[in-house]
């Protein structure tokens, strides 16, 4: 079923109709319509009958009707004489009684005066029309003029023909301009959900520091270069500001971490959807959370959950700690949620990402430090009640900022190092401008070893090779090759990830991007933008970046969300 607004105008009044009413005031209509039509053609059948009978009379009269116009001095006075006159009906008598036409009246002594308009016509009348011939056409003509005129005198008084020839035009129209039916109605196995009805659609999660969240569609937001001003993401209170973004499609489940290490789960499409200006909803009144109870991690998870036993999931915390599970552990999760991870006081999780053994961990630190080390590392945990083990030492008051995963490629120092500056050479090459080597390549265990690759070797390398996008409070940031990033063991103090000083601030975000990526950084103040990834140039991993966004003095990047491929959202 479907809503319609009933009120239409019923002979120039307003009038609220139910479907039979409203089917009653267009059959009326549908009457009125085809009696005016029937009405119009009558008249025009009778106008050339009137002319036709004219003809008929003068084809009888034929010799006194040459003789009156030969005698005439000219065609007024031939039209005047024709009218004067009183002409015999003889066989005409029928074919006006066949018409029925009020204009056609034949006097008691059996004839019949011409109109100006017959007059008219029987100058113009060809003298081919003379022949046996044409006399046979110009009868058959008014035989069939007046049957005509029957049948439209027949429908003017019959309500019932009018209503036929009404149905009849319906027919006609549906079999000419209906189309069959392109959706197959059966009955379903199941019942319908609620989300079988929702259109798969990327979205725009906004959440912000005080807990309100949104989705707004991915379409909204158009593309910038870097170094753009942007445009507002969030309406937000003085002392809130947008905290964490990200896009999923409507039909991927997500996952939400609390302060207390609990977890929810909610589908994407039940998120209130507004403005990119509103504030959107409090998660309070969408997820059931505790007193003194807030999220802290967001995570959009694949949409097939049979997939999720051969998927694992790795935790990290602000405290440095990792902690891997089996992703099907948390496929069943109640309204109430479920306990995720067990947590100190103070502490928080930073980032939870799915991955296999085949790949590695990157943590990187507010501080500027990163460590990367295999995901084998870490052993899976049975227990969800778990602290979890030390991912990175961290130093005085810094703390874990960021998770990656990686993809894992045994590769000695040495190959790293000749490959870098084979890339570089090639990028310079390439574009044309200058290509910033890295000026960390050598760590304290490397040996300074040099090497030469081979083709293949270094087809293979570039195959796997990744770039790890790192951003900095002040909108600073730049790409750094992922074998920048040596692999070590878990609980190490890491390596630099990028230079920290005043002009840069502390790190706020580190992940792969691809060359065609976009990202989206939003600040304390509400403001986003969102630019392309070429724009941002790749750079030693100690290096400070460029300017990705320019921030106001007072103003602090506090999330970057990676768009994927920029050419499929045009």
């Amino acid at each position: 079923s479907f809503g319609a607004n009933m009120v239409a105008l019923d002979y120039g009044r307003p009038a609220q109709m139910n479907l039979k009413q409203m089917l009653e005031a267009f059959i009326a209509f549908r009457e009125i319509v085809v009696a005016r039509r029937t009405k119009f053609e009558l008249n025009k059948a009778r106008d050339r009958a009137h002319v036709l009978v004219g003809l008929a009379i003068a084809v009888a009269n034929i010799d006194e009707v040459i003789a009156l116009i030969r005698s005439a001095p000219d065609p007024a006075t031939a039209r005047a004489q024709l009218m004067e006159r009183h002409w015999p009906a003889k066989d005409i008598t029928p074919i006006v009684e066949l018409i029925d036409d009020p204009r056609h009246k034949i006097a008691e002594d059996g004839t019949y005066r011409l109109s100006e308009t017959q007059a008219r016509a029987i100058l113009d009348l060809r003298l081919q029309r003379l022949t046996a011939l044409g006399r046979d056409e110009i009868g058959d003509e008014v035989r069939e003029l007046g049957e005509k005129i029957a049948d439209y005198l027949e429908i003017l008084r019959s309500r019932d023909r009018i209503l036929t020839i009404i149905r009849d035009e319906l027919g006609a129209i549906r079999d000419e301009f209906a189309t069959p039916r392109r959706t197959e109605i059966m009955e379903a196995a199941d019942d319908v959900e609620d989300e079988d009805l929702i259109q798969r659609e990327d979205m725009v999660v906004t959440v912000s520091h005080q807990g309100y969240i949104k989705r707004v569609p991915l379409s909204t937001y158009r593309a910038q270069r870097r170094g753009g001003k942007g445009r507002s993401g969030m309406s937000t209170k003085d002392e809130d500001f947008v905290a964490r973004i990200f896009v999923a499609s409507t039909h991927s489940p997500v996952l939400f971490f609390s302060s207390t290490g609990m977890v929810y789960k909610m589908k994407v499409w039940r998120l209130p959807q507004a403005t990119p200006q509103s504030k959107g909803k409090a998660m309070v009144n969408l997820l059931p959370l505790k007193s003194g109870e807030r999220i802290t991690s967001v995570m959009p998870l694949p949409e097939d959950e049979k997939s999720w036993n051969a998927l694992d999931i790795m935790f990290a915390t602000r405290s440095g700690n990792v902690r891997r599970n089996k992703l099907s552990d948390f496929v069943q999760i109640n309204r109430n949620g479920k306990i995720a991870m067990k947590l100190d006081e103070g502490d928080g999780i930073v980032g939870v990402q799915i991955c296999t053994e085949n790949d590695d961990v990157l943590l990187t630190n507010a501080g500027g430090r990163c460590i990367r080390f295999p995901v084998t590392d870490v052993r899976v945990f049975s227990s969800r009640n778990s602290t979890g083990v030390r991912g990175v030492k961290l130093d005085g008051e810094d703390q874990t900022i960021s998770m990656t995963i990686l993809n894992h490629l045994d590769v000695t120092p040495a190959e790293a190092r000749a490959y870098l500056k084979q890339a570089a050479l090639a990028r310079r090459a390439a574009t044309g401008e200058e290509v910033e080597e890295s000026s960390e390549l050598l760590d304290e265990e490397d040996d300074g070893e040099i090497t030469t690759l081979s083709p293949e070797r270094y087809a293979e390398l570039g195959a796997h090779e990744q770039f790890v996008l790192t951003v900095s409070v002040k909108g600073y940031g730049k790409r750094s090759s992922s074998f920048e990033y040596r692999t070590s063991g878990r609980g190490g103090k890491g390596i630099i990830a990028m230079a920290v000083s005043q002009r840069n601030g502390q790190l706020i975000a580190s992940f792969p991007v691809e060359e065609q990526d976009e990202i989206m950084l939003v600040t304390d103040g509400g403001q986003l933008i969102r630019c392309p990834v070429n724009d941002i140039r790749v750079a030693g991993r100690s290096t400070q970046g460029v300017t990705i966004f320019r921030t106001d003095k007072e103003e602090q990047v506090v999330s970057v969300e990676h768009l994927g491929d920029s050419s499929e959202e045009e």
